[in-house]
């Protein structure tokens, strides 16, 4: 069963979210959601793994980011992150071949990196 497409709607299928677009405050397009990661026990989505960098899709990493980040803008139809390029470049990240073990102490990682409290 598909989630509502109705922009009124307090939720929304995660095939949906994979794919759409991330902008910084400024509007410059940063990269897409290429899935999203979700902790087994609570349900919760823990990550939005953007897809940034490369050139025609190859040599792009995936950049876990904290869902708490991401604030959807029904004008962009995207997701707009308060971070610069400059930051995601310095971002915890893994290449596209090699996917990332997301254990505690990596989530540490990220979540540290972006200032904010782990769940």
């Amino acid at each position: 069963m598909e989630t509502s497409t109705d922009s009124t709607s307090p939720v929304i299928s995660s095939s949906r979210v994979e794919g759409t677009l991330v902008y910084n405050p400024q509007g410059d397009k940063l990269g897409s959601i290429e899935h999203l990661e979700i902790e087994k026990r609570s349900g919760q989505v823990r990550y939005a793994v953007l897809e940034f960098g490369g050139f025609l899709g190859m040599g792009t990493d995936r950049y876990p980011l904290p869902w708490d980040l991401l604030k959807y803008d029904t004008e962009k139809d995207g997701y707009v992150v308060p971070l610069q390029k400059a930051q995601l470049e310095q971002a915890p990240r893994y290449a596209s071949d090699q996917p990332e073990a997301f254990t505690e102490d990596y989530g540490r990682r990220v979540y540290s990196y972006w200032d904010i409290p782990m769940w």
